[in-house]
């Protein structure tokens, strides 16, 4: 049988769009030779719709679309994701379904059973579970057709009390196909490829798997489809990051699995598991930093922030970009991005100088956007800083200088570059970093301003990491800004340091905490001073206030800020 794997970049709620890009990817398909092509987990409608999935017209589109991609398949076998209505008045309304359609018809539908809630997902809160499962038979094979975390219940400790392949295999499937919307995090690729073989071990099955790509507002979806055979081997492997159309022929695939000796689940996962897990190779604090700026990682990283940047602005419809430009890493760093993801003509950097600025921040940020060749405007702040002062100054009552003052900086930058991108229709890109957004070292409607977050999912030696990698073939990014010592410069001689601890130190406190879920005893025992640690966590608790007004952050963690991380705002615990 030859299947052909269409991995391609949906636009949530675009339904012309994303049937446009479905009918050239069915076409191809039939171009090639294809019996069956696979398209990925709710693409008619785009991943995750959210609340969209509570209007009945908006069910009645997918429904819409699903009726005019049957005149497609005349000659050839369709699998798409789409919602699917549950006639069954007790549970959810709907099911999140992966649809077979040929010779002008629907030939079977498999409702996804394991719906994830957690972190970024919130599939309980739209969809019932399946709750029947069968084999669905296409030109003589057996498929067992499941959805994304159907395949996802192995380990120790599994999250759900059934697995629907538990039921399929009964059935004597001679394939698993599995469609899906699993999204983008710096190790998360080795742990699906490690699932993904212990499924082809466990029930001795070839495997196709379709994935999306792309980004969704803070979500970003590496693609990285592939075809394994019953020994869990990878047969064919697809782009990561783009677009991309796969066939393959499982005809000698399926017919040596005919043998098949499926393994028990827990030596399945064993066998899978030919390197360490992600959670052993930072158990030792020591070697978390140099894991979190592996160079493989942080090329995953520069990827998925430059798909995350570039789908941003293509589909809510803008084109430029407006960054406050400092001269420090974080803004070098997101303007780079920037520039790299939109063209630099399309992003216009704003230096604003105050009576604290050193002359090379200015000189450094210059020297930056010449390397880019973007435009760049200087607007001194002084003279707006001085007279919102004067406004305060009977306020005030003549109180020694102190955060009042400093922000006040902070938020005069905030409003010109607001009143810039309203006047010229840019999207502001905030240059805050994960680090400072979990301490809270930013200013609310100041520095903490934009439309989407480049860095708010990097700590800041990811961002000294990227800046290298950026520079790994010519000078791009100043030596002189990677290498001084960071500042916010509201003050005469402020340093990053003065108010938090060395940045190393910082984000391997921040990485077991925020990624690991590591309590403050657990974090100690590491060898991490007690003071320390109470001080970090007491930071990042208290600040959650801030973090809860923050714009949309481009996820690339297994745990980032934002709709992944639900923290109460008032409350007592480690604060």
């Amino acid at each position: 049988m030859k299947i052909a794997l269409a991995q391609q970049n949906y636009h949530i709620g675009n339904f012309e769009e994303n049937l446009r890009k479905i009918e050239q990817g069915i076409a191809a398909a039939q171009a090639s030779g294809a019996d069956l092509v696979v398209f990925s987990e709710l693409c008619i409608c785009g991943y995750p719709p959210r609340d969209f999935l509570e209007f009945n017209d908006f069910i009645q589109q997918c429904e819409s679309a699903i009726d005019r991609l049957k005149a497609k398949t005349a000659t050839i076998g369709v699998i798409v994701g789409a919602p699917a209505r549950n006639p069954v008045k007790e549970g959810k309304d709907l099911f999140n379904a992966a649809w077979l359609l040929y010779e002008g018809r629907v030939q079977g539908i498999a409702h996804k059973t394991l719906l994830p809630t957690y972190d970024v997902f919130d599939e309980y809160r739209y969809f019932e579970p399946a709750y029947e499962w069968n084999v669905i038979s296409f030109k003589g094979k057996r498929i067992a057709l499941t959805v994304c975390e159907d395949l996802w219940n192995f380990g120790d400790n599994p999250l759900y009390r059934s697995t629907p392949m538990d039921e399929l295999i009964k059935q004597r499937p001679d394939l698993m196909i599995n469609i899906s919307a699993s999204p983008f995090d710096y190790d998360h690729d080795d742990d699906r490829k490690e699932v993904l073989r212990a499924n082809a071990l466990r029930y001795g099955l070839p495997l196709v798997y379709c994935n999306t790509v792309g980004s969704q507002t803070e979500i970003v979806f590496d693609g990285g489809s592939l075809v394994m055979d019953h020994q869990g081997a990878i047969l064919e492997e697809m782009k990561y990051f783009e677009e991309d159309l796969l066939l393959t022929d499982l005809e000698d695939a399926i017919a040596a699995a005919g043998d098949r000796q499926p393994l028990p689940a827990d030596g399945a996962r064993a066998e899978a598991s030919d390197k360490e897990t992600r959670v052993s190779k930072v158990s030792d604090p020591a070697a978390v930093i140099g894991y979190m700026i592996e160079e493989s990682n942080i090329a995953r990283i520069h990827k998925a922030l430059l798909l995350g940047i570039a789908d941003y602005f293509k589909k809510m419809g803008f084109e430029q970009a407006i960054i406050g430009s400092s001269g420090g890493i974080d803004s070098a760093v997101t303007i780079a991005l920037a520039c790299e993801a939109l063209g630099p003509e399309n992003v216009r950097a704003i230096m604003m100088p105050s009576e604290y600025s050193t002359d090379h921040s200015v000189n450094d940020a210059v020297q930056l956007s010449g390397n880019l060749s973007n435009p760049y405007d200087i607007i001194s702040i002084r003279q707006v800083y001085n007279t919102l002062l004067n406004a305060l100054k009977p306020v005030f009552n003549e109180l020694p200088f102190g955060i009042a003052e400093e922000n006040l900086q902070s938020r005069s930058r905030g409003n010109l570059l607001m009143a810039i991108a309203n006047k010229f229709g840019y999207i502001l890109l905030n240059t805050s970093n994960k680090s400072e957004l979990a301490t809270g070292y930013g200013t609310l409607y100041g520095d903490m301003a934009g439309g989407l977050s480049v860095l708010g999912d990097t700590y800041k030696m990811q961002v000294y990491a990227l800046a290298r990698y950026i520079n790994r073939h010519k000078e791009i990014i100043p030596p002189h800004i990677i290498e001084k010592p960071p500042s916010a410069e509201l003050r005469p001689g402020q340093k990053d340091s003065d108010s938090l601890p060395d940045y190393s130190l910082l984000d391997m406190v921040l990485y077991q905490y925020i990624e690991r879920r590591q309590g403050p005893k657990e974090i100690i025992a590491m060898g991490i001073d007690e003071a320390l640690v109470a001080r970090i966590i007491r930071l990042v608790n208290t600040n959650e206030y801030k973090r809860n007004q923050f714009c949309p952050i481009i996820r690339v963690s297994s745990k980032a800020f934002g709709v992944g991380r639900r923290m109460p705002i008032v409350a007592k615990y480690l604060s």
